[in-house]
């Protein structure tokens, strides 16, 4: 499968435009730990971009991202793939983190989102967000309520990276498509 593959995939079942964001923000990440690890890039990339393609329509576990996981398989997707996109639901108890991949998509998932909630409320967006200022948000429960700071924190710790190096290594992977994830600095 190529890229262009995986992103008509994502939008034949994902409408919202933000999701669609989330899913290029891990994918910049996942690749960048790839291109660091001297893993498959391309792989890597299909797990962060395709990791919540069936969220939209079926948000509720296990359908997520079980559901998925049926149609990846339908359409030649490597197991490999199909079980790192698994594997980032904890509630799936027969999918433990095992490979670097599965334990790189994880450590990456909530945090992107997180670096893009720290973004959205700074005029410079994520030009010039510093790790002090996502770590002081992660203090802050009611900002981006929805994120579990648990998973940030044990996917770093199970990937077995410092969170401020990886806070820093996922702004700087998002910097470089600032402009796809709709992050650019807003005029003044």
């Amino acid at each position: 499968m190529s890229r262009a593959d995986d992103l008509a995939l994502v939008r034949e079942y994902t409408q919202s435009e933000s999701l669609i964001r989330h899913m290029l923000a891990v994918e910049a990440a996942v690749r960048a730990y790839a291109r660091k690890y001297g893993e498959d890039e391309e792989k890597w990339g299909t797990v962060g971009l395709l990791h919540d393609f069936d969220y939209e329509r079926w948000p509720d576990p296990p359908d997520h991202p079980l559901k998925g996981s049926e149609i990846l398989r339908e359409r030649g997707y490597p197991e490999d793939v199909i079980y790192a996109i698994k594997s980032h639901a904890d509630y799936l108890e027969d999918c433990p983190r095992v490979s670097v991949m599965d334990k790189t998509l994880y450590a990456c998932d909530e945090l992107c989102g997180f670096i893009t909630a720290c973004a959205l409320v700074r005029p410079g967006r994520l030009d010039g967000l510093k790790v002090k200022s996502v770590r002081k948000k992660m203090k802050t429960a009611s900002f981006a309520a929805a994120v579990n700071r648990d998973d940030i924190t044990n996917g770093a710790e199970d990937l077995g990276v410092d969170l401020a190096e990886h806070i820093d290594f996922c702004i700087a992977a998002m910097q470089i498509i600032a402009a796809e994830l709709d992050l650019v600095p807003v005029p003044q």
